[in-house]
């Protein structure tokens, strides 16, 4: 007989799901340059208009979102994601929080953690509708930029601020 699934065994088993993915991932071979600088301002567009994530992860990433009715976001800044686990879970999303799939066939196939979206019903999971899909490679460009200026740069500063928007914006005016 099997044991019905909680929400803390589910998140145990996506974790390792994840991990595992991520582990494969790694074997594939890494990319030989830099993120271009293109991609990069790409990137910067989809965080902030068509994925808009900056309405639960704040303009900066840091978690200061900038609607009280929106889920809250994670501290991006803080994070140690790698570039493979980053577009996993833009791709895919979070089940039962607050983090959206951005990729529209995420769970038509099993493509994500190998579930489908019958698995998820079954389990008493939502997932909430993103604000747009986004294709493989605007993902991918989604993930250059929140590497190359928001995951693990640690707390927002004026330099920080200055380097994020290529400029001495007003938002940069109000940091130390």
């Amino acid at each position: 007989m099997t044991r019905p699934c909680n929400n803390k065994t589910l998140a145990l088993t996506l974790l390792s799901m994840a991990v595992a993915a991520t582990i494969q991932l790694a074997a594939l071979p890494a990319r030989a340059q830099s993120a271009d600088p293109a991609d990069i301002a790409d990137g910067m567009r989809l965080f902030r208009q068509k994925g808009n994530c900056q309405a639960c992860h704040g303009w900066a990433g840091d978690g200061r979102k900038m609607d009280s009715q929106m889920p809250d976001g994670a501290n991006l800044r803080e994070s140690v994601l790698d570039r493979a686990t980053l577009v996993l879970i833009v791709k895919c999303g979070r089940p039962g929080t607050g983090m959206p799939a951005f990729d529209k066939f995420a769970y038509s196939d099993g493509r994500c953690y190998g579930l489908k979206q019958a698995d998820l019903h079954a389990r008493q999971l939502t997932l909430p509708d993103a604000p747009a899909s986004l294709q493989t490679r605007e993902i991918e460009a989604l993930a250059d930029f929140m590497l190359a200026k928001v995951v693990g740069k640690g707390p927002m500063d004026r330099a920080k601020c200055i380097d994020y928007w290529g400029s001495d914006v007003e938002a940069c005016k109000e940091l130390p």
